[in-house]
């Protein structure tokens, strides 16, 4: 399939009066990563999505955190999800659905998507601490909404256990980046589109 000669990439540049961003992410990649966010576990989450997923991600950004870590970490969803967007371009020939369930320790987190082109998710995150790290836990929710709106993709987060914040959070993200990294690939089984409409939009 000529498809998978092709190169799957994508920079994004954005910059508002609250952050100034810039990404780029190689769908096949090795894992290497460059993250700089400001907040010192959101890069850590990312690098880990990054690894875990075999996506080559380059990340910059300055944002208003005098104010809050709110619009930094909202809008790098929206930036990444943008790129993941436009990388896959018109989705042909991908799978289009990944799941993985991920150990981390106490806690393990299934994530399931679906690169169907429309917006949803369905998140089961439950913490019992305000912030890991300089992170406040409920951007993560605000992460993964903006991921999956800029992305036009359906993310199923599920908790079935776990007492440490951290290792639900890790395992949230990586659990996303493997099952991403499965709806992206190729199936030679599928001709155009694994739509029965024709379309992913």
């Amino acid at each position: 399939m000529e498809k998978k000669t092709e190169k799957r990439v994508a920079t994004v540049n954005r910059k508002t009066k609250e952050t100034e961003i810039a990404l780029s992410i190689e769908i096949d990649g090795e894992g290497t990563s460059d993250i700089a966010t400001g907040i010192g576990f959101f890069d850590h989450m990312l690098t880990g999505f990054a690894k875990h997923g075999f996506f080559n991600l380059k990340l910059q950004c300055k944002g208003d955190l005098y104010v809050d870590g709110h619009h930094t970490v909202e809008d790098c969803g929206i930036v990444l999800g943008t790129a993941i967007k436009e990388a896959l371009r018109d989705k042909a020939g991908i799978r289009r659905y990944g799941s993985f369930t991920l150990p981390m320790d106490d806690a393990l987190v299934t994530c399931a998507v679906d690169l169907c082109g429309r917006p949803y998710l369905n998140y089961g995150l439950k913490f019992d601490v305000p912030s890991i790290g300089y992170l406040q836990t409920e951007l993560i929710k605000e992460f993964f909404y903006a991921v999956s709106y800029s992305a036009g993709m359906n993310i199923h987060l599920v908790q079935m256990a776990g007492e440490n914040s951290h290792h639900i959070a890790e395992a949230a993200f990586k659990a996303f980046a493997k099952a991403l990294d499965e709806a992206v690939q190729y199936d030679p089984r599928v001709r155009g589109q694994l739509s029965s409409k024709g379309v992913l939009a």
